[in-house]
C-alpha cells in the first residue's frame, strides 16, 4: 500500500469514516496558539471524519442534551487518538506531523481553535460549507466530527466538492438564536458563541455546544429521497 492507503487503513481501524487531504498552505498564516516556525513546511493537512450516532442527535429538539454532551466528549477523545495514530505513522516514515486538537478553543469570543478543521475538510473535497457554517459532508451531512494532522508528506490533495445546500433551509428554521442565514458568509459566529454560553448555563451542560443545526442536517437523506 502507498502512504495514503496506509493512512486510510489506520483511520478505519481507529473509528474514522472518511479521510481527505488538503493543501494547508493558505491556512497556516492564520493559525493561532502556535509559533509559525512550528508549522513551517507542513503544507498538507490530513483530515479525518467520524460519523456521529444518529440516535444521539435524534434525541435533540431545541437545545443540547446530556446524552449529546457525553457523546460529543467521547468522540473528541476518539478523534484525538486517531490523529495520534496517523501522526505516528507519518513520523515512522520520516515525515513531520502535527496532530491538531479536535476541540480546543483558543479564542472564546469568536469560538476559534488553532485551525479550522471544517475549512480544511472543504478544501480536501469532503463536502461543502453549509449555511450553518459547518462542513456538510457529501455522505453524512453535518453529522460528523473532524480532526486534522498537518504534515510535510507530499500527499495528493482532494478535488473540490461541487455541491451546496440547494433548497434546504432546515438549519435556519431550528437555530435557537437565529444566527444562520441564507448565505453561509453571513453566519453570525459571535452571536452563536453567545448562545452556546447561554445554553451551557441554562441547561447545565458543562460545555459550549448546541447540536441543533447538526441534528437538522440530513444531506444523505435528501439525496436519496
Amino acid at each position: 500500500m502507498n502512504l495514503l492507503e496506509r493512512i486510510r487503513a489506520t483511520a478505519r481501524r481507529t473509528g474514522m469514516h472518511d479521510v481527505g487531504v488538503a493543501d494547508a498552505t493558505p491556512f497556516l498564516p492564520g493559525m493561532i496558539g502556535v509559533q509559525q516556525k512550528a508549522v513551517a513546511g507542513l503544507e498538507r493537512a490530513v483530515v479525518l471524519a467520524t460519523r456521529l450516532a444518529d440516535p444521539v442527535l435524534d434525541d435533540i429538539v431545541d437545545h443540547p442534551t446530556r446524552l449529546y454532551y457525553y457523546h460529543y466528549r467521547r468522540v473528541n477523545v476518539m478523534l484525538d487518538q486517531a490523529a495520534l495514530h496517523v501522526a505516528a505513522l507519518l513520523m515512522e516514515d520520516g515525515f513531520r506531523a502535527l496532530p491538531v486538537p479536535s476541540s480546543q478553543v483558543l479564542d472564546w469570543e469568536k469560538h476559534l481553535g488553532m485551525i479550522s478543521h471544517r475549512h480544511l475538510a472543504v478544501a480536501a473535497g469532503m463536502g461543502h460549507r453549509g449555511r450553518n457554517n459547518l462542513l456538510v459532508h457529501r455522505r453524512f451531512g453535518a453529522r460528523v466530527r473532524l480532526i486534522s494532522i498537518l504534515t510535510d508528506a507530499p500527499l495528493p490533495v482532494g478535488e473540490p466538492f461541487k455541491g451546496d445546500c440547494g433548497s434546504c433551509r432546515a438549519c435556519i428554521a431550528v437555530c435557537p438564536g437565529g444566527h444562520i442565514k441564507e448565505d453561509p458568509a453571513d453566519f453570525d459566529r459571535e452571536g452563536c458563541a453567545r448562545t452556546l454560553r447561554e445554553m451551557r448555563n441554562k441547561y447545565n451542560i458543562g460545555q459550549d455546544i448546541c447540536g441543533v443545526c447538526v441534528m437538522a442536517c440530513r444531506a444523505l437523506e435528501r439525496k436519496e429521497s
